[in-house]
């Protein structure tokens, strides 16, 4: 969707892959889930910019549709059902109600399961369509996930700065000190400046026991005037401040 078909992709079995792939530019670009609408933020991924020098150059927002894909005929013969933790976690509901106790195995990837559904019997993954066509499976069951307007937003990362379209979105990591008021800190000088916060999230720092990451999205581009006046008043008030990207935002 973000670069046509034009282009050779190249599969990888984990989000940290797919870093140090682009990372030791075996790729040029990367894409990496970044939060769900239903089970919200990927932490693998928010978790590699703590170490990784690589910039967000865009975002991507698809509509997941996710089927139940076996080559068991009578779902009642289903023993065990493969797919990603993010996807399980989607269609936790339907499971519970139409394979109540059947074991739920989390797996690297939807194409992962559905290629160990292919080789076991007894078994189904939850997947995508193509995953289907691939593994030589059927979909037994359509449209499984528990909200309809179920949503995945991508990143694409590289080793590149995005200029200003327009209509952009910054990402920013934000180290506090742990003491009162620290956050305030932060959000004052957005507010101040009538920039909008899309998001925030905390993850640990892992330097120290209850140190705190936050990364943070805001509208706009970080050579906008207003935002680099934020960005340059926020290295004085925090242990620091690393901009991740500013890219357009996705259109859905």
């Amino acid at each position: 969707k973000h670069f046509g078909h034009a282009i050779k992709t190249l599969k990888t079995t984990t989000i940290g892959d797919i870093f140090q792939q682009v990372d030791n530019e075996a790729a040029h670009y990367g894409v990496v889930p970044i939060e769900n609408s239903t089970e919200g933020v990927v932490t693998h991924t928010l978790d590699k910019f703590l170490t990784s020098s690589l910039q967000i150059c865009g975002e991507v927002e698809l509509r997941i549709h996710h089927h139940l894909l076996s080559n068991v005929e009578d779902l009642k013969n289903i023993n065990i059902v493969y797919s990603h933790q993010q996807s399980l976690g989607q269609c936790r509901q339907w499971l519970h109600s139409n394979l109540p106790g059947v074991e739920t195995v989390a797996v690297n990837s939807n194409a992962e399961a559905a290629k160990l559904a292919a080789q076991e019997v007894g078994s189904a993954a939850i997947a995508g369509a193509l995953a289907a066509e691939i593994y030589g499976l059927t979909k037994r069951v359509s449209h499984i996930e528990d909200t309809r307007d179920n949503t995945t937003r991508f990143l694409v990362i590289g080793n590149r700065e995005v200029p200003a379209s327009g209509i952009d979105k910054t990402s920013l990591m934000v180290s506090t000190k742990n003491e009162a008021g620290a956050l305030q800190s932060v959000l004052q000088p957005f507010s101040d400046e009538n920039i909008s916060l899309n998001k925030i999230e905390s993850r640990p720092s892992r330097q120290h026991a209850w140190e705190y990451v936050f990364f943070i999205d805001i509208d706009g581009h970080k050579d906008d005037t207003n935002i680099a006046k934020v960005l340059e008043k926020l290295k004085s008030s925090v242990s620091f401040v690393k901009v991740l990207g500013s890219y357009p935002k996705a259109v859905i």
